[in-house]
């Protein structure tokens, strides 16, 4: 993947990439503070400088200068190397996009949502979505006349999609996620017809939240990730930013009556940072130096977390360690009756503790709601209610206040309108992935057992993280699997699975 010597074109382009990633990195490390705790009355000004910087970044992506980079790069496209192309490609994308936004307007968007999230995480601790209201309405005003400025595709809402994974369509996704819910929402009826029901209350007792960030801690180093470059931290929501190759964080947060939250959002924000800080070095400082879409990205987040994470391997090796730690709590439950506990399926509100079946079903009540905010204009006003209906229509319950209901999401505080697909098609991604693991490495439950997780990172490392974004999704999933993306695989996973646990 070494990249070949320069023309003189070719290193002002990276001079202008290399800048605006200078920026970038400023930006996120204000992000970054600005989330896990910097003076709450300094947000507004905060959000003012994070505003101003961006738009620098934006001006750079759109100037006179990058145009003539991109004419004269793609006049001799064929003689790019493979990055390069990839780059030059990316830039025009970016371009033809962002030429048409109002530089102002793009400016005054990140200042909104930069304060967005700031009385989003308020409006959420109170249960009160009227604090977040007028917000979220200029989010998605905002929203739509970028629509306008871009061009809308098939739909609107096809618009959105396209940024975050990129060619998918409304159509391609009702079709796939048709295919989850004939499947999974039956599975689902079996299990709430069983009578094998895992006994969970002893998760629920109280776990000192100090010997928890000790434990999450532990297994990201167990994973392979490293503290050398990165760093784990707490906020109101869990996330990953990466400032650069050698410095991607990760935030959890901790519950102390729920010893599984912090655990597995820490292994799945891993997974996130995994992927960022194994990106070839040959990348770094390039646009490459990053996850190729967030549905493939979301895969190693979902990976690590359910399918490794939650693995009766996995815990027969790393249960002894919790119990060690919480002796009193766990004293009496042995490591089947905690796998059972960890994987029980049962309709719940919140998104990130819902268990990998109902999982999807959260995913696609957001993406019915995005789709009827941006193509049918279901009103702000109207959301919390058709939230609250949809739970009640899909799951079976109802969210008793809307900070477990329609604010427990910081997505669309920060504009992430047409994001949460990513998730489901993250699971579909890493369970085709993980098949063709076990065809190539046929003792990796005896790894998982031993505790011995590095070879899983060093096989996705070089299937892909290596690669950041050079690779496109399909040309990922296909060079790695052999075939498009395929949702049976995941439903496959999640009936094996199930069936085994709920004895079906």
């Amino acid at each position: 993947m070494e990249m070949t010597t320069l023309s003189t074109v070719e290193q002002q382009f990276l001079d202008i990439i290399s800048k605006m990633k200078a920026y970038s990195e400023a930006v996120s490390l204000m992000h970054w503070d600005l989330r896990t705790g910097a003076p709450r009355k300094g947000a507004e000004l905060r959000s003012e400088a994070i505003g101003k910087i961006s738009s620098e970044v934006f001006k750079l992506s759109v100037s006179e200068e990058m145009g003539a980079c991109l004419d004269q790069l793609e006049a001799q496209f064929d003689s790019l190397d493979a990055p390069m192309k990839k780059m030059v490609k990316d830039a025009r994308r970016e371009y033809n996009r962002s030429k048409l936004i109002p530089p102002k307007l793009y400016e005054e968007y990140v200042v909104l949502t930069s304060k967005a999230e700031t009385v989003w995480e308020e409006a959420k601790n109170k249960g009160d979505f009227e604090l977040f209201k007028p917000y979220l309405q200029n989010i998605i005003t905002m929203t739509q006349q970028f629509i306008d400025y871009w061009g809308v595709k098939d739909t609107r809402y096809d618009t959105l999609l396209d940024m975050y994974e990129p060619n998918l369509t409304t159509a391609q996704l009702d079709s796939i996620f048709g295919q989850l819910k004939d499947q999974l929402v039956p599975l689902v009826h079996e299990v709430q017809q069983s009578t094998n029901k895992p006994d969970a209350n002893f998760l629920q007792e109280a776990y000192d939240i100090e010997i928890q960030k000790d434990f999450s801690s532990y297994l990201l180093g167990e994973i392979g990730y490293d503290f050398e470059a990165g760093r784990l931290d707490e906020s109101a929501h869990p996330f990953m930013i990466g400032l650069n190759t050698q410095d991607i964080r990760i935030t959890t947060k901790y519950l102390e009556n729920d010893v599984t939250s912090a655990v597995f959002s820490s292994l799945h924000e891993g997974g996130h940072a995994l992927y960022e800080q194994n990106i070839s070095s040959d990348l770094a400082r390039t646009s490459l130096a990053t996850g190729t879409s967030m549905g493939i990205h979301e895969s190693q987040s979902r990976l690590w977390e359910n399918i490794v994470g939650r693995s009766r391997e996995f815990w027969k090796r790393y249960y002894g360690e919790l119990q060690r730690r919480y002796p009193e709590q766990l004293a009496n439950v042995d490591v089947e009756q905690f796998y059972c506990a960890i994987n029980r399926v049962e309709p719940s509100l919140i998104r990130i503790e819902a268990d990998e079946v109902t999982y999807n079903i959260h995913i696609i009540i957001r993406y019915e709601l995005e789709k009827m905010l941006i193509n049918d204009n279901l009103s702000v006003d109207e959301l919390p209610e058709a939230w609250n209906s949809k739970y009640e229509s899909y799951l079976g319950i109802r969210p008793s206040h809307d900070g477990e209901g329609v604010l427990q999401d910081v997505h669309w505080s920060f504009g992430g309108l047409g994001y949460f697909p990513s998730y489901s098609l993250g699971n579909m991604y890493g369970a085709q992935m993980m098949n063709t693991l076990r065809q190539e490495m046929p003792d990796v439950d005896a790894k998982i057992e031993a505790g011995d997780l590095l070879p899983i990172k060093e096989w996705f490392t070089e299937h892909v993280y290596q690669y950041g974004s050079l690779l496109t999704p399909a040309e990922i999933i296909e060079k790695m699997t052999g075939e498009p993306l395929n949702p049976q695989y995941l439903v496959d996973y999640l009936t094996a699975k199930t069936k085994d646990i709920y004895k079906l």
